[in-house]
């Protein structure tokens, strides 16, 4: 019996004052993202995030404009590309009651396109009514909200596909396999290009390596027609949360090395944490390092990597092996997820446990935003292409040792954590244990903390449209 989503409820120490922080990990398929309750009535800019309190939260957060600076993307969109005629897919237990006008007051305020459809479905039946009273449906609510905006800020000009699905993760595998049905009757319909995953569960949270195996059918489905699938890498640094307490969000994490599933799964493109260091245009002040807000949360809050104890390393990592050995590592890439570098994210629901006490705009980061990032480069890749890219992995590894094109490696910062467990019995409670989780260091080349690096959004674009990687299975 494995307990449902791990909720962080934690006092951050931010500039000096005390602010509630509420977050998810991932010991089943919870939502992996950050969140602050700390609300704007505009979309904040970096220096009114940077403001002490009570001004400002004392960390930064960017807006859409400076993504799309940072990440290489405006010469494409000069070009024309911006996910034209392409879908990106979103999956999400639950959805969000209001994300039809979080989206357009997104898009307002910040000045992005409308796309040109957001559409929604539940092919894996119909979730139930929003509650207001309901942490996990608020979390899943403010998920929703990351993952379409963040999605749409780099590929505005593709359609959005939100697929909701009706059974929240409980415990084992219990909500996997109505998102998996959803994903197989995406993928069987030719309804979209590329699928991102918010969300992960630590494999020593699995019943068995089999209960893993009988959930991939979607994966291997995506694989056959050249459909890509991106998953977030986890932000519990090397480990995941092993058990919650839902009395008082108290949350323990496995004491030892565990990476998530699907980000593990060797069809998936694992996509890790970034910490991005941005002026005001959107201009690096810094290279960027690992995502590691450990210290500011008080508990695991870094981007997850690691090696597998599920599947052995694909014949993609073969060149990696002094780094893999036998094992399939994560992730591949990494992308923005740092509380410090937040995200700018519009909520038009209200929550009255998880912090959304009223319609705004609020700060949240974690890899449920790198995933999505993701996606809109992607998309913005096929539509240069003229086709679907498929299982990104093999074209991202298969670059020899030296420079890849349109990745940037990362060579600072690691993923260690520490942690004081809080949830009363259970296996690994040892009585309010502090434990340690070693965790990888970024360094050239690969590593299990950044992946191969980060993207390049035009270096990328440019160069799997020239090399003709990948062929549409349609």
């Amino acid at each position: 019996m494995r307990s449902k989503l791990l909720v962080r409820a934690a006092a951050v120490l931010v500039g000096g004052a005390s602010i509630a922080v509420v977050g998810a990990a991932s010991a089943t398929a919870a939502p992996l993202n950050e969140f602050i309750p700390y609300k704007f009535a505009q979309p904040p800019t970096t220096a009114q995030c940077e403001q002490p309190p009570p001004a400002g939260p004392g960390i930064a957060c960017y807006q859409p404009f400076q993504f799309q600076q940072a990440y290489d993307m405006n010469p494409l969109y000069k070009a024309g590309l911006n996910g034209s005629g392409r879908t990106i897919v979103i999956v999400d237990s639950f959805g969000s009651p209001t994300i039809r006008s979080d989206l357009n007051t997104f898009d307002q305020e910040t000045g992005l396109p409308a796309p040109p459809s957001l559409d929604i479905i539940h092919p894996a039946g119909t979730p139930p009514p929003y509650d207001a009273n309901n942490f996990d449906m608020g979390q899943w609510a403010l998920e929703t909200s990351l993952d379409v905006e963040y999605a749409h800020t780099m590929a505005p000009g593709a359609n959005i596909l939100l697929v909701e699905t009706p059974v929240d993760e409980t415990i084992g595998v219990m909500g996997f396999p109505q998102m998996i049905e959803a994903e197989n009757y995406v993928i069987d319909h030719g309804l979209g290009d590329v699928i991102t995953q918010s969300f992960g569960a630590g494999e020593d949270t699995f019943p068995n390596a089999q209960s893993i195996y009988d959930l991939r059918s979607a994966y291997i489905n995506a694989a056959r027609r050249g459909v890509t699938v991106l998953a977030s890498a986890g932000d519990s640094g090397p480990t995941e949360a092993s058990a919650y307490d839902p009395q008082n969000g108290a949350e323990n994490f496995f004491p030892f090395r565990d990476v998530g599933w699907p980000s593990s799964d060797p069809l998936v493109t694992s996509v890790g944490g970034t910490q991005l260091h941005l002026d005001a245009s959107g201009n690096r002040t810094a290279p960027d390092n690992v995502w590691n807000d450990t210290a500011l949360f008080g508990a695991p809050a870094a981007g997850g990597g690691g090696l597998s104890a599920v599947f052995g390393r694909p014949s993609y990592q073969s060149r990696e092996s002094r780094v893999v050995g036998w094992s399939r590592g994560t992730p591949d890439v990494a992308m923005s997820a740092a509380v410090n570098g937040a995200a700018d994210v519009y909520l038009g629901f209200t929550n009255t446990q998880n912090g959304v006490a009223a319609p705004g705009w609020y700060l949240i980061g974690g890899t449920s935003e790198a995933s999505p990032l993701t996606s809109g480069i992607v998309a913005v890749a096929d539509q240069a292409s003229g086709h679907r890219l498929g299982l990104l992995n093999p074209m991202l590894y298969d670059q020899g040792q030296g420079a890849r094109p349109g990745l940037v490696d990362i060579t600072r910062g690691n993923n260690t954590v520490t942690f004081t467990q809080a949830v009363p019995g259970g296996r690994y409670y040892n009585n309010g244990a502090t434990y340690t989780v070693p965790g990888y260091t970024a360094v050239p080349g690969y590593d299990l903390a950044s992946g191969l690096g980060t993207i390049d959004g035009a270096a990328f674009v440019e160069h799997v449209a020239h090399t003709g990687f990948a062929r549409d299975r349609r």
